[in-house]
């Protein structure tokens, strides 16, 4: 390995914060031009961060609890997630739609309350009266 690739190397790791390996590679793909390794990282690490984003709130939407009570009995409990994707199933579904839609007023006719309760908030339960 000559000193150039070396310094070359050393420059992407720097810039970048990833492995010689990874730096070496990059550099490889890029046919040696580090400007271009350099956006080829960039790519790939925001990718990841991309990724890294959306399993943290999958990860909060699972952590976080949606519960149906009436008085202090708990009726139904699932996570934030489920009821996302609930809703998202009314808006393309007539049918869940119109299920949606008795079992909210069937709700309210009963004054249940609706609790929004994560980890982090499990003693500021959010209550939202139906």
């Amino acid at each position: 390995m000559d000193e150039q690739l070396l310094k070359k190397i050393d420059l992407i790791r720097e810039r970048m914060g990833v492995s010689y390996r990874e730096a070496r590679d990059a550099l490889d793909r890029a046919s040696g031009d580090v400007v271009a390794a350099l956006v080829l990282l960039e790519e790939e690490l925001q990718g990841c961060h991309l990724c890294q984003k959306l399993k943290e709130t999958l990860e909060k939407g699972i952590s976080t609890k949606l519960r149906l009570k009436k008085g202090d009995h708990t009726i139904l409990e699932f996570p934030a997630g489920l009821g996302l994707a609930g809703v998202l199933g009314m808006l393309l579904s007539d049918e869940l739609a119109i299920l949606g839609a008795a079992c909210t007023v069937t709700a309210l006719l009963t004054r249940c309350t609706l609790e929004i309760a994560g980890e982090e908030r499990e003693e500021n339960e959010i209550q939202i009266e139906a």
